[in-house]
């Protein structure tokens, strides 16, 4: 369980860095709080994060639940490749939001197999 505590500090931590680089394109672009848009640079770090934070909100509970009934190390290695992905998905989305494919697949597909793996995980145990 300690790898799947460390990918999930780790995910909460590129989380908190994702607001930081919002906070610096903030000052950069000249966006005042509480405004979140006017500008179209600073707009897309606040989206990555935002984006984050709806994918983190499910992917956390995902990933103790699964653990319950599946290899943590398993479930932990899910994890880093969400991780992986939000930070493709943000060097993409900031240059060009239409690349940014890879990297929400990259988030998106690791969270869907956490959700089948507790499904199937509660089937079996039932």
């Amino acid at each position: 369980m300690q790898w799947l505590d460390l990918v999930t500090v780790l995910a909460i931590g590129q989380y908190i860095w994702f607001g930081v680089l919002v906070g610096q394109a903030r000052g950069r672009y000249g966006v005042h709080a509480p405004a979140v848009t006017g500008h179209e640079t600073f707009e897309r770090y606040y989206r990555v994060q935002m984006n984050t934070l709806e994918l983190l909100v499910a992917l956390v509970p995902a990933m103790y639940l699964a653990a319950r009934y599946w290899s943590p190390l398993w479930v932990a290695a899910a994890g880093v490749v969400f991780i992986v992905g939000r930070f493709i998905y943000l060097r993409a989305y900031v240059s060009d939001p239409k690349t940014r494919s890879l990297g929400y697949a990259l988030s998106a597909l690791p969270l869907l197999g956490l959700l089948v793996a507790v499904v199937a995980g509660v089937w079996m145990a039932a």
